[in-house]
């Protein structure tokens, strides 16, 4: 259970002397002991203790009105879309409803104009 820290050489390290492993080394030995079970029952809270997602264009969890989302700010667009094209969810982007409809409107408008491809090229 000795770890290789980067201050410390080989040479350094004595049969004797005990390391505190990384962070990442003792979940690493702890899941060589796990069941998959186990290992489902981590994925599970780690999944869990996912961060809240907020909407981008709701500042202080207030909602200005009117609610408009520029279809000419093609950065903030293409946040907004996946590789492929699509408009992504609600679920994923973390904007809320009325945005999400405002985002819809100006992602249509710009492909409209042609500041946003409908298909994406191969």
């Amino acid at each position: 259970m000795v770890s290789l820290l980067c201050s410390r050489s080989v040479q350094d390290i004595r049969s004797t002397d005990t390391v505190r492993l990384s962070y990442d080394e003792e979940e690493y030995s702890q899941m060589a002991t796990l069941t998959k079970s186990d290992i489902r029952k981590l994925r599970k809270k780690k999944a869990r203790l996912k961060r809240k997602l907020k909407c981008r264009f709701c500042s202080g969890g207030v909602i200005p009105r009117p609610v408009y989302v520029d279809y000419k700010d093609i950065k903030s667009l293409r946040q907004l879309i996946d590789r492929e094209g699509k408009i992504q969810p609600r679920r994923r982007t973390g904007t809320s409803a009325i945005y999400q409809r405002a985002v819809r409107r100006a992602v249509l408008r710009a492909r409209f104009m042609g500041l946003l491809p409908y298909v994406v090229d191969e």
